[in-house]
């Protein structure tokens, strides 16, 4: 007669979580890497600059 194999130790069940999670930011919630240019410090060249180029086609 045999006996039966010892069973192998699970891995622990990952935790439920019921949290609400739109109430956590996302990497989509922030401006990195969508093309946002640092903020100047009240740099008024920097400022028209960027308005310049940011201006549509229709308003020059």
């Amino acid at each position: 007669m045999t006996s039966a194999p010892t069973p192998e130790p699970r891995a622990p069940r990952p935790a439920l979580i019921f949290d609400d999670p739109l109430d956590r930011q996302s990497s989509d919630d922030t401006d990195r890497g969508w093309g946002e240019r640092p903020a100047s410090d009240g740099d008024a060249a920097a400022d028209l600059r960027r308005f310049l180029d940011e201006k549509p086609p229709h308003h020059l």
